[in-house]
């Protein structure tokens, strides 16, 4: 059945390695925004980027880590956890590290949608 709502079942996500090595199952997405499922392996550090165009929002939901974030004007380390959400603004730099012994996932909307991987510009990190 084929609907104009474009439901995605997280066991039938596609599945890609995002730019800054985290894995992203691709979810819901329309006109305005994507949906993903970003995962970061236990004990592992993304590598910093900073997003030319889209800006994302992110909530946690399992595992423990950190994101570095830094605007220009000055930086950030929020702790992760289950249950937090943050926004990453467009032009942020940022980098996350799961800390735990299960991986970190999170649940992102970017906006506009993901427009592919020359979106994401590597920046000097914090780790």
């Amino acid at each position: 059945m084929t609907t104009k709502f474009s439901p995605v079942e997280l066991s039938k996500a596609v599945t890609v390695t995002a730019p800054d090595g985290s894995r992203v199952d691709i979810l819901a997405q329309n006109a305005h925004g994507s949906m993903a499922r970003f995962s970061l392996d236990p004990h592992t550090v993304s590598k910093a980027v900073r997003h030319r165009t889209v800006q994302e929002l992110w909530y946690i939901v399992a595992g423990i880590g950190e994101m570095w974030l830094s605007d220009g004007t000055g930086e950030e380390i929020i702790a992760l956890a289950p249950g937090l959400s943050l926004s990453i603004p467009t032009g942020t730099s940022f980098q996350f590290r799961s800390l735990g012994d299960v991986p970190l996932e999170a649940i992102g909307v970017t906006m506009p949608p993901w427009p592919g991987m020359d979106e994401a510009e590597f920046v000097p990190g914090k780790w």
